[in-house]
């Protein structure tokens, strides 16, 4: 479920005019646009920025763009784009600055085929070259959505998998193709059909050398494909108690997810710590940016 608060019912003209007025003025009026922006679904922000344009002539996020800095600024900007562009966006920022293929696998497991799809098109049109070109992998390939399970695929792909797990340089494109084409439902049954077979689960079984960064991003891949929600709190719990807090990883997580299953996360985030996800959030943000975190949580003070 979402977290995003916004009114069933919206001028759109008003909208434009009072976001004109928070950045056409001597300095910014960021709470207007926390007020305006941090409220709207994707739909109406859509109509926000043809209405911004038809009244000014003007491109609402590029003039966002040189208005805010910072993480608000980042915040406000990857809110603002279309969902596939924005997964676009934040997969090229992923392997241009930091080579951070853990967003990538984010987007190839958590993601349904059509979803990933959508993203892959994005990129392309964005960069003029497609995410494989890139990525230079098959971790983005076109996943089966059935609901059949193959009991007897599960097993022969069970012992394929516990062979990767012993020797990855062997065996790791094999775990590649079975990860990202399996549907989730015949993946689940694999899994099982691991545990049983070896004693333990195969997330386990990818943690005996933490320093493998092929067998982290597979454990990356599992925990996205079968318990997503606990895969998004780790990454914010990660975020918010790093020493100097992950602002990237706290934005991507609240930007993509508001609008679709934050809920579900600030729940298994309160179960895991004890405290509200907007609670923390509040404690190691500040300014703007904490105040368009927060409109987005659905916890705006």
């Amino acid at each position: 479920m979402a977290t995003l608060v916004s009114p069933d019912h919206v001028s759109y003209d008003d909208d434009a005019q009072a976001l004109k007025k928070a950045i056409g003025g001597w300095g910014t009026d960021e709470k207007a646009i926390v007020s305006v922006l941090g409220h709207r679904t994707a739909a109406q922000r859509k109509q926000i920025k043809q209405a911004f344009w038809d009244r000014y002539q003007e491109d609402l996020i590029k003039r966002l763009e040189s208005e805010l800095t910072g993480d608000f600024e980042k915040a406000v900007y990857r809110w603002m784009l279309d969902a596939d562009d924005r997964d676009a966006v934040l997969a090229n920022v992923a392997m241009r600055k930091s080579l951070d293929y853990h967003v990538i696998v984010e987007f190839s497991s958590v993601y349904s085929a059509d979803e990933l799809l959508n993203v892959r098109k994005a990129y392309h049109a964005r960069y003029k070259k497609s995410l494989e070109e890139d990525l230079a992998t098959n971790a983005s390939a076109y996943r089966y959505e059935g609901t059949e399970i193959n009991a007897a695929l599960a097993k022969k792909e069970a012992d394929i998998l516990h062979d990767a797990v012993k020797d990855s340089e062997s065996h790791g494109e094999e775990f590649i193709r079975i990860v990202t084409t399996r549907s989730k439902t015949q993946l689940l049954a694999t899994f099982n059909a691991y545990r049983q077979l070896y004693g333990n689960s195969i997330t386990k079984a990818l943690q005996t050398d933490p320093a493998d960064e092929f067998k982290t991003l597979l454990r990356t891949a599992i925990r996205g494909l079968t318990e997503p929600y606990k895969y998004y709190e780790k990454i914010l719990r990660n975020a918010i108690q790093k020493r100097g807090t992950d602002e990237d990883a706290l934005t991507r997580v609240i930007v993509t997810r508001a609008e679709k299953d934050l809920k579900h996360i600030k729940e298994e985030y309160y179960k895991r710590n004890s405290v509200s996800l907007s609670q923390a959030v509040a404690k190691e943000t500040s300014g703007d940016y904490k105040s368009f975190l927060l409109a987005l949580l659905g916890d705006e003070k």
